[in-house]
């Protein structure tokens, strides 16, 4: 390799760490909506996603009531019934990471820090077959529900 590829090469590898560290919301199973819920271990309020670990207790249950609730309107068109009516329940149990959508958002639906300890529910994908991402459970989620609150974090409350 001569030195001026080297040089031209440079910036693309400053970048790769960043772009692996980002996966990008196409990895996620949008055909298969799960439903967590559990008490809040941290919280990462941040960019480019703020995130809630959570820890999910094996007896969680699948609420009856959930095609009930009402869900908020976004200004992205999201259908709410048919994604509650396929919501089910993730076969994995204990530790989950939450990624919600990036700050601004969640300052325009004034999503208030939750703490650790604080009960939190929402509805999200993960990958398919629920693999693992950096040995971690990951899901990204569409609605946050807490403090009897629902927040539609696809966009902008409409």
């Amino acid at each position: 390799m001569n030195r001026r590829q080297f040089v031209v090469g440079l910036p693309v590898l400053s970048f790769a760490p960043l772009a692996f560290a980002h996966h990008g919301w196409s990895s996620f199973d949008e055909a298969r909506p799960l439903y967590f819920e559990g008490k809040v271990k941290s919280v990462k309020w941040q960019n480019p996603h703020a995130e809630l670990t959570i820890m999910m207790a094996a007896s969680t249950i699948l609420p009856s009531d959930l095609a009930k609730r009402t869900w908020p309107a976004q200004t992205q068109t999201v259908d709410s019934k048919k994604i509650i009516a396929a919501t089910s329940l993730p076969t994995a149990r204990g530790e989950w990471v939450l990624e919600l959508s990036p700050l601004t958002r969640i300052s325009g639906w004034k999503v208030p820090a939750p703490a650790p300890g604080d009960k939190v529910a929402a509805i999200g994908y993960t990958f398919a077959a629920e693999k693992q991402y950096n040995a971690k459970h990951l899901a990204r989620i569409e609605y946050l529900m807490m403090n009897d609150m629902i927040y539609g974090l696809r966009s902008m409350p409409q």
